[in-house]
């Protein structure tokens, strides 16, 4: 049985991911960036020291903080209710530097769900019981922390912003994935929906030893997750060889 992950492992790898970020900046349309791993990062730390000191056989990777999720508590794919209830984590949550007056940062207190948590935390508390047997084989990250808004409040992906903004985003949060690879040593990595799909085989490149598949992602975007995301979740999940309970 391998050793189980320092917290300190995962820690390191988040304080340079951050220091990395911090002194980009970006042109209009982008008028404010949240980071959640620095205002929210009393979560996230509590988030991997209860759930990151494993061995996982997968590792699941999403692009990028919802406004209703991340956002707010400092987990990935973090609907309020479920990381709340069923996660337990619920800490005090601040605020980024450059709040958008029609994006702010409430904490457990928002009352708004994130769609694409519900989906994600739901099927993994419906099929697994607990956050215990669930993360005994999975963990669950973000390629990149940074969320992207316009003037209206808008929400930009990595994926649209110009190539000269994204190529430094990129290069940290590739950093930043292989370090967490390599110290999570997953068997299979898979990316929730095309994009990070791509960033990890970017990242692993040709000579990878980890096998990576890719997960439709649970976004309300997409016509195929509404038609019942948590079936194609078992199916995909058979298709890459993982028994789900």
């Amino acid at each position: 049985m391998k050793a189980k992950i320092s917290p300190d492992s995962l820690r390191r790898i988040t304080d340079d991911l951050v220091a990395e970020l911090a002194g980009l900046h970006f042109a209009p349309p982008v008028t404010h960036v949240y980071n959640p791993l620095i205002y929210a990062r009393r979560a996230w730390d509590e988030y991997c020291e209860r759930y990151g000191s494993g061995r996982p056989e997968v590792l699941l990777l999403g692009m990028n903080p919802g406004p209703f999720g991340m956002v707010q508590v400092g987990v990935p794919f973090g609907e309020v209710a479920l990381v709340r209830d069923w996660l337990l984590i619920e800490v005090p949550i601040d605020k980024p530097l450059l709040e958008h007056p029609k994006r702010p940062v409430l904490g457990f207190a928002c009352t708004r769900s994130e769609v694409s948590g519900a989906r994600l935390w739901g099927w993994a508390r419906d099929r697994f019981g607990t956050p215990e047997a669930f993360f005994r084989r999975f963990f669950v990250t973000n390629y990149c922390p940074l969320v992207f808004m316009a003037a209206s409040g808008a929400n930009i992906t990595p994926d649209k912003l110009p190539a000269f903004e994204r190529a430094p985003i990129f290069a940290a949060c590739d950093r930043a994935l292989r370090r967490t690879i390599d110290c999570l040593e997953p068997r299979l990595v898979v990316g929730v929906g095309k994009f990070a799909e791509q960033r990890i085989k970017t990242t692993l490149g040709d000579a990878a030893t980890v096998a990576v598949g890719c997960l439709p992602h649970p976004s309300p975007a997409s016509p195929l997750a509404n038609r019942g995301w948590a079936g194609l979740a078992d199916r995909t999940m058979a298709e890459l060889g993982i028994a789900v309970p």
